[in-house]
């Protein structure tokens, strides 16, 4: 496996220097009933939401690995490619965004976030078996637009929701059949994107928008094929009146916390504004309290490194509401049919705020979404997502 993970850690001295003037906002209460007074003026009601790509997408990546570090030869290796592509695609259909998707514009619905940064927009398709273009994504025929499904499900709910950033992430398409002969034998490709919505009726006008890849991202070598798992992040600025602030939405790596510190690093150093007020969606991937070393991938940050660096300059907002336990956002099984919402064990969804002169921003209402059992389809007993999802009211800002 080959991990673009070459960067020079003095590198991030001079990348983080224009933040400095925020560093120590950081601000834990012990209880709910220490949450500061908010403070007044218009409220400004922001969302962070993973809607989950449908299956996991390492199990072909693994299962290539697996025969590729067995010594078997390039037709083997790309038949287990194919094969478990095959039943990662299968899972896709069994997770079904479709009910998902409704369950989701609910979420939006009640909680009614004029801003919203979505991970995990997934766009599924489907084309002929090229096996001599193993890992071209070229696929053109679509199964699964999630963004559109999305939007589809809001408009059915009466809301109406203007996608003003979509930025197209990790491209990666695989051969997917079960053996020779196999009827259904097709390549399969898969497109994540990150995307900001904005509320029709928030108010809320778009002054500026921004989308960009991260220097450091992921690449796996398989049979000769490099697939990039490309991450990034995106902007949007806006006004309301004579105020602006700046929405930043973005989806760190989750295999190596290495690289989920360089982007992390990136990302303070690309995005924040210097003149206003910056929002940060952020799915992390990084747990505040787990402090243990993914050693096996040759990491030597701990998974916790990305968020600490982060609230060196921003405030993590959710724990101004409520503590870090009453947060948990992550993470049920593959086909997110869990009995129960057990799973959600741990907080990687998180909203930071950092404001130009450093005064503080108040919230006076606090949601973690999609994660009660009566969120769950009742006829299909799925869950909205593996990921919980979260709302902050913001005053101050």
């Amino acid at each position: 496996m080959l991990i673009s993970t070459s960067f020079v850690r003095t590198a991030l001295i001079s990348l983080l220097a224009p933040l400095t003037l925020a560093a120590g906002l950081a601000v834990t209460p012990d209880s709910q009933a220490a949450r500061p007074e908010a403070p007044p003026g218009k409220p400004l009601t922001v969302m962070t939401r993973n809607i989950y790509l449908g299956a996991d997408i390492n199990r072909p990546v693994r299962a290539a690995l697996a025969a590729q570090q067995a010594g078997l030869p390039p037709a083997q290796i790309v038949g287990a490619l194919a094969n478990a592509t095959h039943q990662t695609r299968a899972i896709v259909d069994r997770t079904n965004f479709p009910v998902r998707a409704r369950l989701l514009a609910r979420e939006l619905a009640r909680t009614q976030p004029a801003l919203v940064g979505l991970q995990e927009v997934a766009w599924w398709r489907h084309g002929p078996l090229q096996l001599d273009q193993v890992g071209v994504p070229n696929a053109t025929v679509t199964d699964h637009d999630f963004l559109q499904v999305l939007l589809d499900a809001l408009e059915e709910q009466g809301q109406e929701y203007l996608p003003v950033v979509v930025g197209e992430r990790a491209d990666v398409e695989s051969p997917s059949f079960t053996g020779a002969g196999s009827p259904d034998a097709r390549d399969i490709r898969l497109t994540m994107r990150d995307v900001i919505l904005v509320r029709a009726d928030s108010g809320l006008r778009v002054t500026a928008t921004h989308d960009a890849i991260f220097t450091h991202n992921l690449a796996v070598s398989v049979a000769g094929v490099t697939m990039n798992f490309d991450r990034g992040y995106q902007w949007a600025d806006v006004r309301v009146g004579n105020r602006s602030v700046r929405f930043v939405n973005t989806h760190l790596e989750a295999f190596s916390s290495d690289l989920a510190y360089a982007q992390a690093a990136e990302l303070l150093s690309a995005s924040t504004a210097p003149d206003r007020t910056t929002v940060l969606a952020c799915d992390c991937n990084s747990d505040p309290l787990n402090h243990t070393v993914k050693a096996n991938i040759g990491d030597t940050l701990p998974h916790s490194a990305p968020y600490e660096l982060i609230t060196e300059t921003y405030v993590d907002q959710w724990l101004r509401w409520a503590p870090a336990e009453e947060g948990w956002t992550s993470g049920l099984s593959e086909t997110v049919e869990d009995p129960d919402g057990d799973g959600f064990d741990h907080r990687i969804d998180m909203i930071f705020v950092r404001t130009a002169d450093g005064h503080e921003v108040g919230v006076d209402r606090g949601w973690v979404t999609g994660t009660s059992v009566g969120d769950r389809d009742p006829a299909t007993g799925l869950w909205p997502s593996d990921h919980g999802g979260v709302v902050l009211r913001l005053r101050g800002w």
